[in-house]
């Protein structure tokens, strides 16, 4: 089946198989949700409100179960992943927040850098020994405008604007999909890393601008430009189910200007590739963090 004309009916069963999603009580990741569920899998859904969690779980027919995850506490993330106890197949890094204003996580860290990026980073190399096939990243075409600053990650020494905020999340959240597949390859694992992006998609996202003039515009978008989210979800289940897809691959919608469509492999930003980024934001990740991902140990 042609990448481009790929649609749900065309995921394999899942029987059998494990997927933790992050963020799974709205949007993308509670229609992934829903569609691997449906396709034998079981779910766990990992939602930072269990009582939204459970209710959207009760809208699901299959297999599920809701944990708590906090992504913006590194408490948080180390209690689930403890908790965790047996293998999983897939890992989805999907759950998120946009255009914030300036606010800090529980450790201090800028809240789309920390809750984006930081937190799933945490994540995955704490989940990382029990995954048996790959992790999807869930990032965002806007990360063709995000800019890495290495000196100023948490936004400490310039002045604060929420969609490079946004933004510079995002393509670190895709920089941390490329180093995870090349580490892996480099270790010999037969683990795959993946990314995805939905395109333009209505979710929840869009109504928490604190700026009235922009929930105006993003409700216009919404109704008139945007796909709904059962059309955004495609390249996050394609990258997660699509048995011979290649570790590295980068999906996203084919229609113009990647905002709505089939998913397709996409590219990325010139600095997505930079490799000498990549190495120094996955250091400084580490750092912050204090969690050293140990590709060696990944199931082979």
């Amino acid at each position: 089946m042609s990448a481009s004309r790929w649609n749900v009916a065309d995921m394999p069963a899942q029987d059998g198989r494990s997927v933790v999603i992050t963020g799974a009580n709205s949007g993308l990741g509670l229609v992934a949700a829903h569609e691997l569920a449906a396709a034998g899998a079981h779910v766990v859904m990992a939602c930072r409100n269990v009582e939204k969690g459970e209710a959207a779980a009760a809208t699901v027919d299959g297999s599920v179960e809701v944990r708590q995850l906090d992504l913006a506490d590194l408490g948080s993330v180390h209690k689930f992943a403890d908790s965790i106890t047996t293998p999983i197949d897939v890992l989805v890094n999907n759950a998120g927040v946009m255009a914030v204003p300036l606010g800090r996580t529980v450790d201090g860290f800028e809240t789309h850098l920390g809750t984006n990026h930081l937190g799933h980073f945490a994540l995955t190399g704490l989940l990382l020994d029990r995954v048996r096939d790959r992790v999807v990243t869930l990032t965002s075409a806007l990360h063709r405008i995000g800019r890495i600053r290495l000196d100023d990650l948490n936004w400490e020494h310039r002045r604060y604007e929420r969609w490079s905020a946004y933004s510079r999340s995002k393509l670190a959240n895709l920089m941390f999909a490329y180093t995870l597949q090349r580490r892996l390859v480099a270790a010999g694992s037969t683990l795959r890393s993946m990314a995805a992006h939905p395109g333009y998609s209505a979710t929840n996202l869009q109504s928490n601008s604190p700026v009235r003039a922009e929930l105006l515009f993003m409700s216009f978008m919404n109704r008139f430009i945007s796909q709904p989210a059962a059309a955004g979800a495609l390249p996050l289940l394609h990258a997660a189910t699509v048995t011979d897809l290649p570790g590295g691959s980068f999906i996203g919608p084919d229609g113009p200007g990647e905002a709505w469509g089939r998913p397709r492999p996409v590219g990325s930003s010139a600095q997505s590739h930079d490799r000498d980024l990549q190495e120094g934001l996955w250091r400084e990740s580490e750092s912050l963090t204090g969690i050293t991902i140990d590709v060696a140990h990944t199931r082979n």
